[in-house]
């Protein structure tokens, strides 16, 4: 594709001259000075040989900046790309047929580090107070350092507010998943407005870390531990032979529609297993009380907020973006990566809130 001159270009020099070629005016602000050749890659292809009128006093175009190769949405679009899986090499060989050139890793890698502004705001912004459920979890990935490849915690909150709207409102990277790293990430929502006066209920997985830090931060406000990862715990302590029918009786617990009947179930269950069984039975009994929190809410939820699932859900769409990558370079990738995901993850729920919160209003 070939083409001459834009006029766009042509009249923002003649607005800025205030006269045109070959006039003489009083208005004149200033003299053209030829022209320099420049390609441009557009949605529909390349165009070659596109002029670009330059003056004397130094003429800066706002339709095609200075060394500016590709209008926004291509750049956008080599973005959502990467974001979507795609290696920096592979980008450049799906985006060559549409550009009408190879855009090269460097490129692409360019394009991808002005995502770190939008993560400062991401991490930056003010979080109000209006989520009713609150779901805590973590994600390991592994990250190049001097000294060799190092894993790296990424602590994360997801949130539900009372119109079912979904948010993964926001990640921090860390050591470790100790009290001290939560509770730095716990006062952090709350300084940025999470300080939880409508928050019904908190779900974890069960790190004694973050449990000691919630006591800190959210002291007040009910905590429900994660039933898929406390039956888990609970098979792992189970011969194989009677596993599958002590895990149903088990699971029969939260199925109950009042805290004192889960309670009673809990019993009648113990009781059951508790000499084929002890350590199994412990290891339930032991949190029992904050096993059956979520009996006080709303039935119409509890399907959402008895486990982690729902950002467990989040944490798979992350790995299989990483899969391709055998590790991180940097922190700061991390970020933009997990940033991206969470982005898309975040406007793709915008408008569709879960039908158990908006079935009732």
């Amino acid at each position: 594709m070939r083409r001459n001159g834009g006029g766009e270009i042509n009249g923002e020099v003649l607005e800025e001259l205030k006269v045109n070629r070959y006039r003489r005016s009083d208005q004149r602000r200033g003299y053209r000075n030829g022209h320099y050749v420049r390609s441009l890659c557009t949605r529909y292809g390349i165009i070659k040989a596109l002029r670009v009128p330059r003056t004397r006093e130094g003429f800066t175009s706002a339709v095609l900046p200075r060394y500016h190769r590709r209008p926004w949405d291509i750049d956008n679009l080599i973005r959502e790309c990467f974001l979507g899986g795609l290696s920096t090499r592979r980008v450049g060989e799906v985006l060559a047929p549409l550009c009408g050139e190879q855009i090269s890793p460097q490129t692409v890698s360019r394009i991808t580090l002005k995502l770190n502004n939008e993560v400062q705001r991401y991490h930056s912004r003010f979080l109000g107070d209006n989520y009713q459920y609150l779901l805590l979890d973590g994600i390991t990935l592994k990250v190049k350092s001097i000294v060799g490849v190092k894993k790296r915690l990424v602590l994360c909150a997801y949130g539900i507010t009372p119109e079912g709207k979904r948010e993964l409102i926001s990640f921090r990277q860390r050591n470790s998943e100790s009290e001290e790293q939560w509770e730095s990430f716990l006062q952090n929502l709350y300084q940025r407005g999470l300080e939880g006066k409508n928050l019904q209920l908190m779900v974890t997985d069960g790190c004694p870390g973050l449990h000691k830090a919630l006591d800190t931060v959210y002291p007040f406000i009910p905590k429900q531990r994660c039933w898929a990862h406390k039956l888990r715990n609970v098979a792992a302590k189970l011969p194989r032979k009677i596993q599958d029918t002590c895990l149903t009786g088990a699971k029969g617990i939260y199925q109950a529609q009042t805290q004192r009947e889960a309670r009673d179930r809990f019993r009648h269950w113990a009781n059951h297993w508790r000499l084929q069984a002890p350590r199994a039975v412990t290891c339930l009994e032991t949190d029992m009380n904050e096993m059956v929190n979520f009996l006080d809410c709303p039935k119409e939820h509890w399907r959402k907020i008895r486990t982690t699932n729902a950002i467990e859900r989040a944490f798979r769409e992350v790995r299989r973006r990483t899969r391709p990558m055998s590790c991180f370079q940097n922190s700061a990738s991390v970020d933009r990566i997990i940033y991206g995901v969470i982005s898309y993850l975040n406007k793709k729920w915008e408008e569709h809130p879960l039908s158990e919160f908006t079935q009732n209003t």
